[in-house]
């Protein structure tokens, strides 16, 4: 498909992005792994930082789809679809759980980017996935966007929980 070799370069630099993002969040989730009240309350690594890896591997995983040599634009849209089916219902799940967490209540801006946000990038997806085939050039820059939204918003809820730990555990907040 002769339009994805246009954007080649662009996957190649996401998907290795969010290759090494993912590693990074094994060596944070490794870090802190003696810590005793994560151990002891895992429902917070399952509602915020196990999402992120899912976010970092979507788009890995989009980006692993655009770079294989396709022949026809049906058969990327397919896997795009089903993965981004799985990726709103996935959110939807994680968000009504963060609900339900007795430790903390998530306020508006932590539902923003740990509910919503995944929940558009993963729609932009879907739209993107069913319009591929039909209008491929608009299709991939919606999906381009989508990718760069999981990476950039995965970057900040790292960044969010990664902060809230080192002030936790200098004893500024609990």
């Amino acid at each position: 498909m002769h339009l994805l070799n246009a954007w080649s370069s662009f996957y190649i630099m996401t998907g290795s992005s969010a290759a090494a993002l993912i590693g990074l969040m094994f060596v944070v989730i490794t870090l802190t792994a003696g810590d005793e009240k994560l151990r002891t309350n895992p429902d917070g690594i399952s509602t915020y930082s196990t999402p992120l890896v899912m976010h970092f591997g979507a788009a890995f995983l989009i980006s692993a789809l655009f770079v294989a040599p396709w022949h026809h634009p049906l058969y990327p849209a397919i896997g795009l679809a089903l993965g981004s089916l799985y990726g709103l219902i996935y959110v939807a799940r994680v968000s009504y759980r963060a609900t339900r967490l007795p430790a903390y209540t998530p306020d508006l801006e932590d539902r923003a980017w740990y509910g919503a946000v995944p929940l558009l990038a993963y729609g932009i997806v879907l739209a993107g996935a069913i319009a591929l085939p039909i209008i491929a050039a608009k299709a991939l820059f919606a999906i381009g966007a989508a990718v760069v939204m999981l990476i950039f918003m995965g970057i900040r809820n790292a960044w969010d929980i990664v902060t809230f730990l080192a002030v936790r555990d200098s004893g500024n907040a609990d």
